[in-house]
């Protein structure tokens, strides 16, 4: 069971994530920073755990205004050794091969975001893209046959349940099913609604290769006690 921090970027700050409401997002405060710069903030996050790999949403560049590629940039140099999965929006299939040129990170391809199933079906082999299949409530945002081709998906999937983001209300379980039964060859990640340990043990108990998490680290309700006991019992 994997842990990803997550964070959201808006005007070069991370903002603080909830129930997907993008408009109502504001520059986060939080006890593990001092100010809502993404450097500082991801500093706050490794002081929890060592984490291996940082979730990124470029808000603006999802949103279609402008992009967060300098904050990236910051937070790459800062922290080479972590890998980055990032979603900003991309849904061409050139500029989609030049940012992996760039090595930034692991491109994140966002269903909402997306015309048609054409770029995932012809990036799924690529080794560094992440496939995030978009939810509101029951409703898939994003190209209906994108969802109905489980075949054309990349090795990495998340479940991203937004009206659950930051809203406490536990990770989408049945949704969660129900994508393991029609992908069960994939590696399956949640997000949004993941609360505390409990909730990891019920993804783990569900064979969720990770969680995506944000609210829970921030308000101190996934500890560094409770992160060091779930890597020991993967480590048995």
């Amino acid at each position: 069971m994997e842990i990803i921090p997550v964070i959201d970027l808006r005007d070069a700050a991370v903002v603080r994530a909830r129930l997907g409401r993008r408009d109502e997002y504001l520059p986060i405060q939080t006890r593990l920073s001092s100010t809502s710069d993404p450097v500082d903030v991801a500093r706050g996050l490794l002081s929890v755990h060592p984490f291996r790999t940082l979730y990124v949403a470029d808000l603006d560049a999802i949103e279609g205004k402008r992009d967060n590629h300098a904050s990236l940039a910051r937070l790459k140099s800062a922290f080479p050794d972590l890998a980055f999965w990032v979603d900003n929006g991309i849904l061409d299939l050139g500029a989609a091969r030049t940012w992996l040129a760039s090595r930034l990170g692991h491109l994140v391809l966002g269903s909402e975001t997306q015309v048609d199933d054409t770029l995932v079906r012809e990036m799924a082999h690529e080794e560094r893209i992440v496939l995030s299949l978009d939810f509101r409530g029951d409703a898939f945002q994003g190209p209906p046959e994108l969802l109905a081709n489980p075949r054309a998906w990349p090795r990495r999937i998340i479940a991203m349940t937004l009206a659950r983001v930051g809203s406490g209300a536990g990770p989408d379980m049945e949704k969660l099913a129900a994508l393991r039964l029609v992908a069960p060859d994939r590696r399956l990640y949640a997000a949004g609604g993941v609360r505390d340990l409990a909730d990891i043990e019920r993804l783990a108990r569900a064979n969720i290769a990770g969680a995506l998490v944000a609210s829970a680290l921030h308000d101190g309700r996934l500890t560094a006690g409770d992160i060091a006991r779930i890597v020991k019992r993967e480590l048995r």
